[in-house]
């Protein structure tokens, strides 16, 4: 979606976001944000799932400024200790 003079990404099913100058630019800050988000989440025990709103999911509803949907995938390793 462009936002003024940047592109913002958002993860729908963890209600994460991020931007870039270019659409390339926010889908690979916004995989760095999911994978930062995820990370986080599972090292502290927390839940990770937030999906945004349906009254506010552009999958829902028409939005004008909407480029792009694609999938996301991340790669990211979680160390254990016992």
């Amino acid at each position: 979606m462009r936002d003024g003079k940047h592109y913002s990404s958002l993860c729908l099913d963890l209600d994460v976001a991020s931007q870039g100058k270019t659409p390339r630019e926010a889908k690979k800050l916004l995989a760095e944000a999911v994978t930062l988000y995820l990370e986080t989440c599972i090292e502290n025990g927390i839940p990770y799932l937030r999906p945004v709103p349906a009254t506010e999911d552009p999958r829902y509803h028409a939005a004008q400024d909407l480029i792009e949907i694609f999938p996301l995938r991340v790669n990211f390793k979680v160390h254990t200790l016992a």
